[in-house]
């Protein structure tokens, strides 16, 4: 990997494009001594926007992003999810063997994250993934409105169901009850809809983009669909770096006043 931002400093010491360094890890460390969730989304995108290549995201990635994807779960309390794009990429627990325990340790981390998964219907299954093929149990997120049986029967599962709000899931309330059971590096994989969702309630702290160098084309979404803002918000680039076949990695933090 090369650093294109900030410019300075010496160069990474990679030896390979996905090689993942202590300059590149202090990159997409989480800010210190946080007193309230921070929330960091990580998505893929194609250069005219796309964020699927025939109805998934696989297509756009790559060793490089693979690797950041891993990062930012090892660095991450928990890692965030809508419902939707649970079941179409087929998510299940994360293992033990997709985190570097050595580096979870180091930041005193739990030894694996859990999945927190959105859901204002509590559409979640019982014999999903999620709940069969996990170290730990996940956390679903719904509201009041989710029906009563279907909350009870993911709690019998194994699940910890989060009741945030009515008439949909508060997502400003979701993101204090992680905070209350002390999971403040909240790392957010999508989709869309929940990132969306995430900007129009201004809960987005950091924004890691990988740019695929790809034309996608055809009528794929772009990474964030939701309403519309009063404004657009104002962010700031955090870092760069160009990884292999012209591929980037950009992270963004929000510019609050």
């Amino acid at each position: 990997m090369d650093r294109l931002w900030p410019p300075g400093g010496e160069p990474l010491s990679t030896t390979t494009p996905a090689e993942v360094t202590p300059e590149v890890e202090a990159f997409y460390d989480y800010p210190a001594n946080l007193a309230r969730p921070w929330l960091r989304t990580n998505f893929v995108s194609s250069l005219d926007g796309a964020v699927t290549v025939r109805g998934s995201s696989r297509g756009l990635s790559s060793p490089a992003d693979r690797v950041a994807m891993a990062l930012i779960r090892d660095l991450s309390d928990v890692v965030l999810v809508g419902a939707g794009t649970a079941l179409t990429e087929g998510y299940r627990g994360v293992e033990r063997s997709e985190v570097d325990a050595e580096r979870r340790a180091r930041f005193g981390l739990a030894e694996v994250p859990p999945i927190a998964v959105v859901t204002g219907r509590c559409s979640l299954e019982p014999d999903s993934p999620l709940l069969t093929d996990t170290v730990v149990p996940p956390i679903v997120i719904t509201c009041a409105d989710a029906p009563e049986a279907r909350r009870a029967v993911l709690a019998d599962a194994g699940a910890d169901v989060v009741v945030a709000g009515t008439g949909g899931v508060d997502l400003t309330a979701a993101l204090a009850a992680l905070g209350e059971r002390g999971l403040l590096r909240v790392g957010c994989e999508g989709g869309p809809r929940l990132f969306g969702d995430l900007v129009a309630a201004d809960l987005v702290d950091e924004l890691c983009l990988t740019v695929s160098p790809l034309l996608a084309g055809g009528g794929a979404g772009r990474i964030a669909h939701g309403p519309d803002l009063a404004a657009p918000h104002p962010m700031r680039l955090l870092s760069a770096l160009h990884a292999e076949e012209s591929l980037l990695l950009l992270r963004y933090g929000r510019l609050r006043a």
